[in-house]
């Protein structure tokens, strides 16, 4: 890693002459914006975000404080089959729901205040309905609120690597299993964080979530 950014500083320089041109670091990747200020390197993706909005049409809408309504329970077709419930269709075109989800999910790099609610709305991606839908436009108005929002890089010289984790017992509607979070930091910079199903169905849904933090 040292040598690389030797060479890479050596390189720099002799570019710098020969063009007669000035560096100012990385601004802009792969749909990611990177600012700089004394706090650190904020990475955010205002440009991605805003130009999804009126791709859904949704330049008009209000936006929303929460990516997701309280208490909200989504569900499969199967689950409605299951309990006879009849008032909640399929989408005719799954693809738009598919290409949105996956838009989403790219957003999530710098967006972990969303993950969680993505990453809930994709296990329908097979066979969305129109609810589904609804949540995932509710999400695009969530990100209206607030599309600058992004990770800080702090510049803090610190070594303290902290994890939180939480499980949500019961928290799948259509297979009963729990769903575990967790998030690590490495001094104030957010480094790692994921949320997904347990693989079984079990009463100690915190342990399990802790074990899967620290694996």
């Amino acid at each position: 890693m040292g040598m690389m950014l030797t060479l890479f500083q050596l390189l720099n320089k002799v570019c710098i002459r020969i063009l007669k041109s000035k560096h100012f670091g990385l601004r802009y990747f792969l749909g990611i914006e990177f600012a700089r200020n004394k706090e650190g390197i904020l990475l955010h993706q205002r440009k991605y975000a805003l130009e999804l909005i009126p791709d859904v049409g949704l330049a008009g809408s209000k936006p929303v404080h929460a990516p997701v309504e309280l208490n909200q329970k989504l569900t499969t077709v199967t689950y409605d089959d299951h309990l006879g419930l009849n008032d909640d269709s399929l989408l005719e075109d799954p693809g738009a729901y598919q290409r949105l989800i996956g838009i989403l999910l790219y957003l999530t790099i710098t967006r972990p205040d969303i993950f969680f609610t993505v990453q809930s709305l994709s296990q329908f991606m097979q066979a969305p309905k129109y609810s589904h839908m609804k949540a995932t436009l509710r999400v695009v108005r969530y990100i209206k609120q607030s599309p600058d929002l992004g990770i800080l890089m702090s510049v803090a010289e610190s070594t303290q690597l902290k994890a939180y984790c939480d499980a949500d017992w019961v928290a799948c509607p259509n297979t009963r299993k729990s769903v575990t979070s967790y998030l690590v930091q490495f001094d104030n910079s957010l480094i790692l964080w994921k949320s997904k199903k347990q693989s079984t169905i079990s009463r100690e849904a915190e342990y399990r979530s802790l074990a899967s933090t620290v694996a």
